[in-house]
């Protein structure tokens, strides 16, 4: 992608929002929200509420026309990382891994069974994946918490577990964990903001 098929994106998502010709049903007859589309090549899905646009295909794997074809890469956190940085520079966009809000935003908990819409994201690999997300909010620890107990976390060692630990969300359920070790391989979907 181009710096000019990102412009026709940007205007694609801002000026066309609820009016996506792939707006159609979820595959299991929950209707794909109205503000997101597809790009004309088919290769992003468009939101444009928050003006991003989505790769149909997590990272290693390609939109061949018709679906995502290849093997998904596997990083850890700071691969991930390296990995939006790198592609940034490369094809000069401003590619990121999202946070954990905007991929929870992606999976659609009404459907039987919840997770990635399989239209809008075909052969997307289930499970885990990577979030900038980093934050614990260290006031809020509950030393009660059995989770918290068996992890060894308190108020006082939160701050040093945001460095060894990451935010993941379950893009099958929705469901996001602060307590994944950073050494963790998983895929990355990217997104591009638009703005």
């Amino acid at each position: 992608m181009n710096l000019s098929s990102r412009t026709v994106l940007r205007r694609a998502a801002r000026w066309l929002g609820p009016v996506f010709a792939a707006s159609a049903v979820h595959a299991a007859g929950v209707p794909n929200p109205p503000y997101m589309g597809l790009s004309d090549d088919g290769a992003y899905v468009l939101d444009a509420r928050a003006l991003v646009a989505w790769p149909r295909c997590v990272e290693g794997m390609h939109w061949n026309g018709k679906t995502c074809i290849g093997t998904p890469l596997l990083l850890n956190h700071g691969e991930a990382m390296a990995l939006a940085r790198d592609l940034e520079k490369e094809r000069g966009l401003h590619l990121r891994v999202p946070r954990a809000l905007e991929l929870q935003g992606l999976v659609h908990k009404a459907a039987n069974p919840p997770g990635l819409d399989p239209i809008l994201f075909p052969a997307s690999p289930p499970g885990w994946h990577w979030s900038t997300t980093s934050s614990v909010n260290t006031a809020s620890v509950n030393q009660y918490d059995y989770q918290n107990i068996v992890q060894g976390r308190n108020e006082q060692n939160a701050n040093h577990l945001n460095f060894l630990h990451g935010w993941a969300v379950n893009m099958s359920t929705g469901e996001a964990r602060a307590d994944v070790t950073r050494r963790t391989k998983l895929p990355v979907r990217l997104v591009l903001p638009l703005e």
